[in-house]
Protein backbone atom coordinates (compact mmCIF):
# COMPACT_ATOMS: atom_id res chain seq x y z
CA UNK A 1 0.00 0.00 0.00
CA UNK A 2 1.14 3.50 -0.94
CA UNK A 3 2.18 6.23 1.86
CA UNK A 4 -0.90 7.80 2.99
CA UNK A 5 1.55 11.05 4.46
CA UNK A 6 2.71 13.94 2.60
CA UNK A 7 6.15 13.07 3.08
CA UNK A 8 8.79 13.66 0.21
CA UNK A 9 8.68 10.05 -1.10
CA UNK A 10 10.82 11.21 -3.87
CA UNK A 11 12.41 14.50 -3.64
CA UNK A 12 15.50 15.53 -5.51
CA UNK A 13 18.14 15.89 -3.23
CA UNK A 14 18.96 19.79 -3.04
CA UNK A 15 14.75 20.66 -2.84
CA UNK A 16 14.86 18.45 0.03
CA UNK A 17 17.29 20.59 1.41
CA UNK A 18 15.89 23.63 1.24
CA UNK A 19 12.22 22.24 1.88
CA UNK A 20 12.89 19.39 4.94
CA UNK A 21 11.81 22.11 7.39
CA UNK A 22 8.45 22.40 6.06
CA UNK A 23 8.05 18.75 6.81
CA UNK A 24 8.47 19.48 10.30
CA UNK A 25 5.90 22.13 10.65
CA UNK A 26 2.20 22.04 12.27
CA UNK A 27 0.78 22.86 9.00
CA UNK A 28 1.67 19.51 7.37
CA UNK A 29 1.05 17.06 10.01
CA UNK A 30 -2.52 18.42 9.55
CA UNK A 31 -2.10 18.12 6.26
CA UNK A 32 -0.82 14.26 6.50
CA UNK A 33 -3.74 13.93 9.06
CA UNK A 34 -6.47 15.37 6.80
CA UNK A 35 -5.19 12.97 3.34
CA UNK A 36 -4.83 9.67 5.44
CA UNK A 37 -8.55 10.60 7.32
CA UNK A 38 -9.83 10.63 3.17
CA UNK A 39 -8.30 7.81 2.13
CA UNK A 40 -9.73 5.98 4.88
CA UNK A 41 -13.17 7.07 4.38
CA UNK A 42 -12.60 5.31 0.74
CA UNK A 43 -12.44 8.61 -1.14
CA UNK A 44 -9.93 8.50 -4.48
CA UNK A 45 -7.21 11.25 -4.16
CA UNK A 46 -5.13 12.12 -7.44
CA UNK A 47 -2.52 11.66 -7.89
CA UNK A 48 -1.01 8.45 -6.49
CA UNK A 49 1.23 9.45 -3.34
CA UNK A 50 3.99 8.68 -5.29
CA UNK A 51 3.82 11.68 -7.49
CA UNK A 52 2.75 14.57 -4.73
CA UNK A 53 6.42 15.34 -5.29
CA UNK A 54 7.26 15.04 -8.94
CA UNK A 55 8.01 18.36 -10.16
CA UNK A 56 10.28 18.71 -7.79
CA UNK A 57 11.97 15.55 -8.61
CA UNK A 58 11.54 15.88 -12.61
CA UNK A 59 13.13 19.60 -12.13
CA UNK A 60 16.08 19.44 -9.79
CA UNK A 61 16.68 22.86 -8.32
CA UNK A 62 19.09 23.88 -9.32
CA UNK A 63 18.23 23.24 -12.86
CA UNK A 64 14.81 25.52 -13.15
CA UNK A 65 15.18 28.01 -15.37
CA UNK A 66 11.23 28.86 -16.19
CA UNK A 67 8.04 28.10 -13.37
CA UNK A 68 4.41 27.50 -14.61
CA UNK A 69 1.88 27.62 -11.86
CA UNK A 70 -1.05 25.68 -11.86
CA UNK A 71 -3.96 25.76 -9.45
CA UNK A 72 -4.68 22.08 -8.33
CA UNK A 73 -4.09 18.78 -10.22
CA UNK A 74 -6.64 17.35 -12.77
CA UNK A 75 -9.61 15.26 -11.02
CA UNK A 76 -10.65 12.74 -13.40
CA UNK A 77 -9.43 9.39 -13.19
CA UNK A 78 -5.91 8.67 -14.74
CA UNK A 79 -5.18 12.17 -15.76
CA UNK A 80 -2.77 13.89 -12.65
CA UNK A 81 0.67 12.45 -12.61
CA UNK A 82 2.18 15.57 -10.91
CA UNK A 83 2.98 17.86 -12.95
CA UNK A 84 0.90 21.00 -13.78
CA UNK A 85 -1.50 20.85 -16.95
CA UNK A 86 0.63 17.31 -17.81
CA UNK A 87 -1.68 14.30 -18.45
CA UNK A 88 0.15 10.78 -19.31
CA UNK A 89 0.62 9.75 -22.79
CA UNK A 90 -2.08 8.01 -23.63
CA UNK A 91 -4.85 9.99 -21.82
CA UNK A 92 -7.00 12.77 -23.60
CA UNK A 93 -5.78 15.97 -23.85
CA UNK A 94 -7.91 18.43 -21.31
CA UNK A 95 -9.45 21.60 -22.65
CA UNK A 96 -6.75 23.95 -20.75
CA UNK A 97 -3.78 22.28 -22.01
CA UNK A 98 -5.31 22.21 -25.33
CA UNK A 99 -5.50 26.02 -25.06
CA UNK A 100 -1.98 26.04 -24.39
CA UNK A 101 -1.28 24.11 -27.22
CA UNK A 102 -3.37 26.95 -29.07
CA UNK A 103 -1.39 29.67 -27.78
CA UNK A 104 1.81 27.84 -28.26
CA UNK A 105 1.26 27.36 -31.95
CA UNK A 106 0.35 30.95 -32.42
CA UNK A 107 3.16 32.22 -30.40
CA UNK A 108 6.11 30.03 -31.90
CA UNK A 109 4.48 28.10 -34.75
CA UNK A 110 4.47 24.79 -32.70
CA UNK A 111 1.85 22.54 -33.93
CA UNK A 112 -0.20 20.41 -30.79
CA UNK A 113 1.14 17.67 -29.39
CA UNK A 114 -0.82 14.41 -29.83
CA UNK A 115 -0.57 13.81 -26.46
CA UNK A 116 -0.69 15.53 -23.39
CA UNK A 117 2.87 14.47 -21.66
CA UNK A 118 4.57 17.52 -20.63
CA UNK A 119 7.88 15.69 -19.15
CA UNK A 120 10.20 16.64 -21.98
CA UNK A 121 9.56 19.98 -20.59
CA UNK A 122 10.61 19.55 -16.89
CA UNK A 123 13.74 17.89 -18.28
CA UNK A 124 14.74 21.35 -19.59
CA UNK A 125 14.05 23.17 -16.20
CA UNK A 126 10.42 23.88 -16.32
CA UNK A 127 9.23 23.09 -13.15
CA UNK A 128 5.48 22.62 -13.69
CA UNK A 129 3.76 23.21 -10.56
CA UNK A 130 0.75 23.35 -9.09
CA UNK A 131 -0.55 25.32 -5.81
CA UNK A 132 -2.36 22.37 -4.06
CA UNK A 133 -0.48 19.04 -4.51
CA UNK A 134 -3.71 16.62 -4.41
CA UNK A 135 -7.28 17.00 -5.28
CA UNK A 136 -10.74 14.19 -4.60
CA UNK A 137 -11.94 12.30 -7.59
CA UNK A 138 -14.39 14.67 -9.37
CA UNK A 139 -14.32 17.62 -7.02
CA UNK A 140 -11.78 20.65 -8.63
CA UNK A 141 -10.46 22.69 -5.29
CA UNK A 142 -11.57 19.94 -2.86
CA UNK A 143 -7.78 20.54 -1.27
CA UNK A 144 -7.38 23.79 -1.46
CA UNK A 145 -6.67 25.73 1.90
CA UNK A 146 -5.73 22.45 3.80
CA UNK A 147 -1.95 23.36 3.82
CA UNK A 148 -0.45 22.58 0.07
CA UNK A 149 -0.52 26.22 -0.35
CA UNK A 150 2.14 27.10 1.97
CA UNK A 151 4.14 24.62 1.23
CA UNK A 152 4.22 25.52 -2.70
CA UNK A 153 4.67 29.09 -1.64
CA UNK A 154 7.97 28.08 0.09
CA UNK A 155 9.27 26.41 -2.74
CA UNK A 156 8.86 29.90 -5.13
CA UNK A 157 9.96 32.02 -2.39
CA UNK A 158 12.81 30.28 -2.31
CA UNK A 159 14.09 29.93 -5.71
CA UNK A 160 12.90 33.37 -5.88
CA UNK A 161 15.70 34.42 -3.25
CA UNK A 162 18.15 31.97 -3.88
CA UNK A 163 18.53 32.04 -7.75
CA UNK A 164 18.46 35.18 -10.20
CA UNK A 165 16.81 35.14 -13.40
CA UNK A 166 14.16 32.79 -13.52
CA UNK A 167 11.34 33.09 -15.98
CA UNK A 168 7.55 32.95 -13.45
CA UNK A 169 4.40 32.09 -15.87
CA UNK A 170 1.38 32.66 -13.87
CA UNK A 171 -1.62 31.67 -14.86
CA UNK A 172 -4.83 32.26 -13.31
CA UNK A 173 -5.62 34.74 -10.02
CA UNK A 174 -3.98 31.81 -7.80
CA UNK A 175 -1.11 31.82 -9.83
CA UNK A 176 -0.76 35.40 -9.73
CA UNK A 177 -0.90 35.21 -6.23
CA UNK A 178 2.22 33.67 -5.92
CA UNK A 179 3.91 36.57 -7.30
CA UNK A 180 3.90 38.90 -5.08
CA UNK A 181 6.88 37.91 -3.35
CA UNK A 182 8.89 37.58 -6.46
CA UNK A 183 11.28 40.73 -7.18
CA UNK A 184 11.38 41.84 -10.41
CA UNK A 185 14.40 43.17 -10.30
CA UNK A 186 16.09 39.79 -10.51
CA UNK A 187 13.52 37.31 -12.14
CA UNK A 188 11.22 37.72 -15.37
CA UNK A 189 7.05 37.81 -13.70
CA UNK A 190 4.67 37.23 -16.80
CA UNK A 191 0.96 37.16 -16.04
CA UNK A 192 -2.30 36.01 -17.81
CA UNK A 193 -5.38 34.79 -16.93
CA UNK A 194 -5.70 30.97 -17.09
CA UNK A 195 -5.89 28.50 -20.11
CA UNK A 196 -9.36 26.95 -18.90
CA UNK A 197 -11.57 27.51 -21.84
CA UNK A 198 -13.76 29.79 -19.09
CA UNK A 199 -11.45 32.47 -19.30
CA UNK A 200 -8.67 31.80 -22.20
CA UNK A 201 -9.95 34.81 -24.32
CA UNK A 202 -9.70 37.14 -21.63
CA UNK A 203 -6.38 37.41 -22.11
CA UNK A 204 -4.23 34.08 -22.23
CA UNK A 205 -4.51 33.76 -26.27
CA UNK A 206 -2.26 36.49 -27.35
CA UNK A 207 -0.29 36.31 -24.31
CA UNK A 208 2.84 35.15 -26.25
CA UNK A 209 4.65 34.12 -23.19
CA UNK A 210 6.71 31.17 -24.79
CA UNK A 211 8.43 33.42 -27.44
CA UNK A 212 9.04 36.21 -24.28
CA UNK A 213 10.58 33.50 -21.72
CA UNK A 214 12.80 32.33 -24.48
CA UNK A 215 13.84 35.97 -25.29
CA UNK A 216 14.46 36.61 -21.76
CA UNK A 217 16.57 33.33 -21.49
CA UNK A 218 18.47 33.97 -24.21
CA UNK A 219 19.16 37.53 -22.78
CA UNK A 220 20.50 36.30 -19.68
CA UNK A 221 22.92 33.82 -21.14
CA UNK A 222 21.10 30.94 -20.36
CA UNK A 223 19.55 28.15 -22.93
CA UNK A 224 15.90 28.66 -24.42
CA UNK A 225 13.30 26.24 -24.07
CA UNK A 226 13.26 23.81 -26.83
CA UNK A 227 8.72 24.04 -26.43
CA UNK A 228 8.16 21.45 -29.09
CA UNK A 229 7.19 17.93 -27.67
CA UNK A 230 8.37 14.52 -28.69
CA UNK A 231 5.96 12.47 -31.04
CA UNK A 232 5.63 10.07 -27.69
CA UNK A 233 5.75 12.15 -24.59
CA UNK A 234 8.97 11.12 -23.56
CA UNK A 235 7.57 9.54 -20.65
CA UNK A 236 5.50 6.50 -19.75
CA UNK A 237 3.87 8.43 -17.06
Amino acid sequence: MEAQAPRPIRLEANWLRRLEGEFREPYMAELRRFLATERARGKEIYPPPRWWFRAFDATPFDRVKVVILGQDPYHGPGQAHGLCFSVPPGVEIPPSLANVYRELESDLGIPPASHGCLLSWARQGVLLLNATLTVERGRPGSHRGRGWERFTDAAVRILAEEREHLVFLLWGREAAQKGSFIDRRRHLVLTAPHPSPLSAHRGFFGCRHFSRANEYLLATGQAPVDWRLPPAGGDSA
